[in-house]
């Protein structure tokens, strides 16, 4: 058996553990992606345990404790920091409000965006604007997927108020990859925090926050991790932690004295943890991690992703009718692109269309597109049926 043929067997076995993938063909890593069933066992084991043993008590106290740190110590592995820079949240969202809603806020103060964030991100800022009357602004960043220099871009708008920048490391609409460290560097000169909101990029690229260097960086556990809706994180770089207050509060936040009576915050990532969590999550998240590390390293995974999506960027090229957002294969598994008749409710009834044959994508609104995201372990048959779908649909559409 040929060393290709070794490598294919293997990926098929370990595709075996995602059960989402045997019955569709699945191009929403970026917006969900599929638990493996390793996952999915430790969360019903967990369950049932916390019943059998609590659900309230000393003993499931320590075990809540235990698995608290387990998950706090994976997800800093995997990032690259020390596991007391990691806040435990649940989702990306969550950590972005920690982190723009800690800032003191003062009348006249500038907070910078992108033309590439979330709704979410977005309506926040707009809140904090209104609120405490901060100027928000946006850099047009969407115009660099293919030329221009987006350091630049960023850097000409900041200005001496500029408090917080915020930005995703890969731009959920267009798949570009941000230079990161070249971006960290204009804004410590210009004495501004920088957020980055971390959607598409943890599980998905190599990562070392230590070396990166930026301030805020939040992220959840259930894309291209593929563990369970419900868990995420925000790293704070330790030198910027005691100038980012808590917002959200309660017994986890806080250290108590004698008397239970809170007297400090705890001095490390939990001062931004609340209450209760959904616990047995955290041990199914770090069963996924488990699961994509038995096939490679972070490197090789991202490798991989680039891999396959060079492969659907180079199949798509050759279609009539669709026109790819990127001039140049990506640098990340999200591949956008257009039809020729490039109108909401078009890309909508396709992405319906291409469901219907169990292939599964999403649109975009801005730029108005369609968004197939592959992972290390997408094969190349999927792809290719992917493109199948799309020229039935060219046919049938006329």
């Amino acid at each position: 058996m040929t060393s290709i043929s070794v490598a294919k067997t293997r990926l098929h076995l370990h595709r075996q553990q995602f059960p989402a993938l045997v019955n569709k063909t699945y191009f929403n890593y970026g917006g969900q992606g599929p638990m493996p069933q390793v996952a999915m066992d430790a969360i019903t084991q967990a369950q049932a345990y916390i019943q059998e043993i609590g659900p309230f008590g000393t003993e499931v106290g320590a075990w809540i404790l235990q698995e608290v740190k387990a998950m706090r110590v994976a997800i800093a592995s995997e990032l690259h920091v020390p596991p007391e820079t990691i806040t435990l949240t649940e989702n990306v969202t969550v950590g972005c409000n920690i982190a723009m809603w800690g800032i003191d806020w003062h009348p006249g103060d500038h907070l910078l965006l992108s033309d590439c964030e979330h709704p979410g991100i977005v309506a926040i800022a707009q809140e904090i604007g209104r609120r405490f009357a901060v100027e928000v602004t946006t850099c047009p960043l969407m115009t660099t997927l293919n030329e221009g220099d987006p350091v630049a871009v960023i850097a000409q708008h900041l200005r001496p108020n500029t408090r917080l920048v915020v930005l995703s490391h890969i731009l959920w609409n267009t798949g570009q990859v941000l230079p990161l460290d070249k971006i960290v560097k204009a804004c410590r000169h210009n004495q501004t925090r920088l957020l980055i909101d971390a959607a598409q990029s943890v599980g998905s690229l190599p990562l070392n926050l230590t070396e990166l260097g930026a301030d805020f960086y939040a992220f959840t556990g259930h894309k291209w991790l593929c563990g369970p809706a419900g868990i995420g994180g925000l790293y704070v770089r330790p030198e910027v932690r005691e100038s980012l207050q808590p917002t959200f509060i309660g017994w986890r936040s806080v250290i108590t004295n004698s008397q239970g009576q809170p007297v400090d915050w705890y001095p490390d990532g939990k001062r931004y943890e609340v209450a209760t969590s959904n616990y047995p999550l955290y041990t199914g998240l770090r069963e996924a991690i488990a699961v994509h590390q038995q096939w490679g390293t972070a490197q090789e995974r991202y490798q991989q992703i680039c891999h396959n999506s060079e492969y659907l960027w180079r199949r798509l090229v050759s279609l009539p009718h669709v026109h790819l957002l990127r001039t140049s294969p990506p640098e990340s598994g999200l591949v956008s692109f257009q039809l020729t008749q490039n109108n909401p409710q078009v890309h909508l009834q396709f992405v319906n269309f291409l469901q219907s044959k169990r292939l599964f994508t999403r649109t975009i609104a801005d730029p108005s597109c369609v968004r197939a995201c592959v992972h290390y372990f997408t094969l190349e048959s999927e792809i290719d049926q992917l493109v199948e779908g799309i020229q039935e649909w060219l046919v049938v559409s006329g």
